[in-house]
């Protein structure tokens, strides 16, 4: 028992470091969405195979590329280490490998950005309580200049051939897989991952930059189709509004609109969490999706994110839409046939029990000795075994805000966030309800919520808070729950 609890932790902890570091390269690339997408619109739009060609601002596209982007990536990596001196500092360095280089330096700014920001934090650690007074802005200033021109000088020199190499060698893999018509088999990787909650590293922090830089060459790429395909999604949500049971038929439709229209893909993952086998049918979808954009030669202009049917139309090249449907079309086909057949022969094994043991849940909730996943985690302990932890319990007095958080802070955070504020509304209570990334999580947070798969890095971030975690944001017993409790 003591080695199975061992292994147990120790898989958890490889688990919560590699969405870390996904967090980390995601996280820089997120809040920089909006510009992609403007660079995305231009390209489709102006380039001499675009919408509306114009040749005076199709010149607009090559420097956005080059420059603008990874410059804002390199800020965003040095802010997220060391507020905004790191910030300046990492879009100072951020120009040695983007002159260093004559491809668009993505993957260099996320390696320079955040290292540039750490290598100024401990200058400032170094110096703090040294510096005499009135020269503290002297210091400041000069140290942010002397440091980031020399790391600046080191990355021209250093750093920016190397990733121009390491991208060279990433790019032929792709061209490889492109040749033997294996890019379909990538989906082994990406559908098992976004499960995972590592759906925003896998599509901005690895697929978009080499995307980014197919696409600056050709004008297009299917890369950036690759994790945001929302067929695989649709197919699975169908087969459970048709041939599911209780609270997963009745959320299904919902779920369908937020996930195909919304963009927001992870609301389909508790689906496959409470029946994995599923999975099965989600990666049937994205093999053959791929397949299909690959055979039909599709491809986006830029990230289509979030990952809905309207960011693919718009970021789709012009006279292109047929193999963009296509291969939607076919994983969504694909995933649905695969999940109905899954779902109507381990019917008796679990779907038609999910109400049943919420209910078994809740009563070894209100009992404080529940062990069952899903239930309220402890705020001190090391791996989340779903025991109460009293003294992080809160009383309704004391909750003034709860956060629900989720890998990126934008899809299934807001969606949960906003059932449970209708909830509270409807019930006459006046507590604050936000949502936030799992690392963002606001130091007067009183509760928190989060998917299972997430807890344990909100406790680390939020060890204080009380911690309630959940299968599916749309629906869930502990809402009512909480409801209840704070009334």
């Amino acid at each position: 028992m003591a080695t199975t609890k061992i292994q147990t932790n120790s898989s958890a902890g490889v688990r919560i470091k590699v969405q870390q570091v996904g967090r980390m390269l995601s996280g820089m690339v997120m809040p920089n969405i909006g510009a992609f997408i403007a660079w995305g619109l231009i390209t489709a739009l102006f380039i001499p195979t675009g919408w509306l060609p114009n040749k005076d601002l199709a010149t607009l596209v090559d420097p956005m590329i080059k420059f603008l982007l990874p410059l804002l990536i390199g800020y965003t990596g040095g802010q997220m280490v060391h507020g905004k001196r790191g910030g300046v500092i990492g879009a100072v360095a951020s120009m040695g490998v983007i002159v260093g280089a004559d491809i668009p330096m993505f993957l260099g700014a996320m390696i320079v950005g955040p290292l540039a920001g750490w290598v100024l934090k401990q200058f400032d650690r170094w110096v703090e309580g040294k510096i005499k007074a009135g020269f503290e802005m002297l210091v400041n200033n000069f140290s942010l200049g002397i440091i980031g021109g020399l790391l600046t000088l080191g990355a021209f020199k250093g750093i920016g051939p190397l990733v121009e190499g390491l991208t060279s060698i990433l790019a032929d893999g792709v061209q490889f897989l492109v040749n033997h018509s294996l890019l379909p088999l990538v989906n082994l990787i990406i559908e098992p991952g976004k499960i995972l909650f590592l759906n925003n590293a896998i599509n901005h922090g690895i697929l978009s930059p080499i995307a980014a830089e197919e696409s600056a060459r050709i004008g297009k790429s299917v890369l950036f189709m690759l994790e945001s395909n929302p067929g695989p999604g649709l197919g699975l949500l169908l087969a459970y509004w048709l041939f599911g049971r209780g609270s997963a038929k009745s959320s299904a439709p919902g779920a369908v609109i937020i996930h195909f229209l919304g963009g927001i893909h992870e609301i389909y993952f508790p689906y496959i969490l409470m029946n994995p086998r599923l999975i099965l049918a989600v990666i049937g979808g994205g093999v053959s999706g791929t397949f299909t954009f690959q055979l039909m030669g599709a491809g986006l202009t830029a990230s289509p994110s979030p990952g809905s049917i309207f960011a693919y139309i718009a970021m789709t090249p012009k006279g292109e839409f047929l193999p963009m449907f296509a291969g939607v079309a076919v994983a969504t086909i694909v995933s649905f046939l695969l999940a109905a057949v899954l779902l109507k022969t381990t019917r008796s094994n679990g779907e038609d029990d999910i109400e049943l043991e919420e209910a078994a849940a809740r009563v070894k909730d209100m009992k404080s000795a529940g062990t069952t996943a899903g239930t309220v985690g402890t705020a001190t302990g090391a791996n989340l075994t779903g025991t109460v932890n009293n003294a992080n319990v809160r009383n309704k007095s004391d909750v003034n805000k709860i956060v629900f958080a989720c890998d990126a802070g934008m899809g299934s955070s807001a969606m949960g966030a906003s059932v449970l504020r209708k909830k509270l509304q409807t019930a006459g209570v006046n507590v604050t309800v936000v949502n936030s990334a799992v690392s963002e999580i606001p130091s007067d947070a009183d509760i928190v919520i989060t998917q299972k798969t997430l807890t344990e890095r909100a406790i680390a971030s939020s060890p204080k808070a009380e911690h309630i975690s959940i299968d599916n944001f749309l629906k869930s017993p502990r809402y009512d729950e909480l409801v209840e409790r704070l009334k």
